[in-house]
Parts: structure tokens; sequence; C-alpha cells
């Protein structure tokens, strides 16, 4: 089964990101796939490259490049939620003219647009925030 998530919650607000991370990797070790994991809201801190949990805390945003490494997901981040947020690529970082970008390895700015592919394209498609 093809399955997509979209995650709203923010790794240092909720469990919700933690949440989505172990249900991707329970349900690629189970064999299915993972099309499309989609940040949106404050789930796109979950692409900061500048997260810095305290070290008694998992690091959900190591979690996801490391699952990306291994599976080649797709991460993909809100670019309009990211943008309010403070949360640049070095291309959109250069656009907006602004000092220094903090996308994290692994992630990618894409718009609503991916989302709706995401669900034109999965078999299932779960939230979590």
């Amino acid at each position: 089964m093809k399955f997509s998530l979209v995650v709203y919650g923010a790794p240092h607000a909720s469990q919700s990101a933690a949440t989505a991370l172990r249900f991707a990797r329970a349900l690629l070790a189970q064999g299915h796939q993972l099309y499309r994991v989609f940040f949106y809201g404050d789930g796109v801190h979950n692409g900061s490259a500048l997260s810095a949990p305290p070290q008694d805390e998992a690091d959900t945003i190591c979690g996801w490049q490391a699952l990306q490494r291994a599976h080649g997901l797709d991460l993909v981040v809100c670019i309009a939620a990211a943008q309010r947020r403070g949360l640049l690529s070095e291309s959109e970082a250069r656009r907006l003219e602004k000092p220094a970008a903090n996308l994290a390895d692994g992630f990618e700015l894409a718009g609503l647009g991916q989302l709706t592919d995401a669900t034109a394209n999965s078999d299932r498609v779960v939230t979590f925030g």
C-alpha cells in the first residue's frame, strides 16, 4: 500500500512529528511505500537545520534525514508556511534577499500542489498534528 503523511506539529511543541516518524518507520518495515511526507503549518520546523534539541531528547529532524537517506523519501516543506516562519532554502534566501538559509539537508520547499499530488497518488494519507 502507498502512503503519504502530513505533519502539522513542530518537533519541539508536540509528539505529532515523533509519532509520524515512528509510523513511517513501521510502515516501511512492513513493506509499504511512503510516497511523500508533507510538512505544513508549524510542522515546517521539522525541516530546520538550526534545531538543537537537548541531549536527553530524540532528534526528530535527524531521524527524518536518516530515513530519507535510507529510503530516498520525498520530504516536502510547504514553502508559504516555511517563509512565514523564517525557514528558507538557499535559493529562497537569495531571492528574498535574506542573509542566510536554514533548510536542513534532505528536505525541499514546494507548494500545496505537492500535497495534492500526494493525495492523488497515495492509497492512504495520514495526518499528524
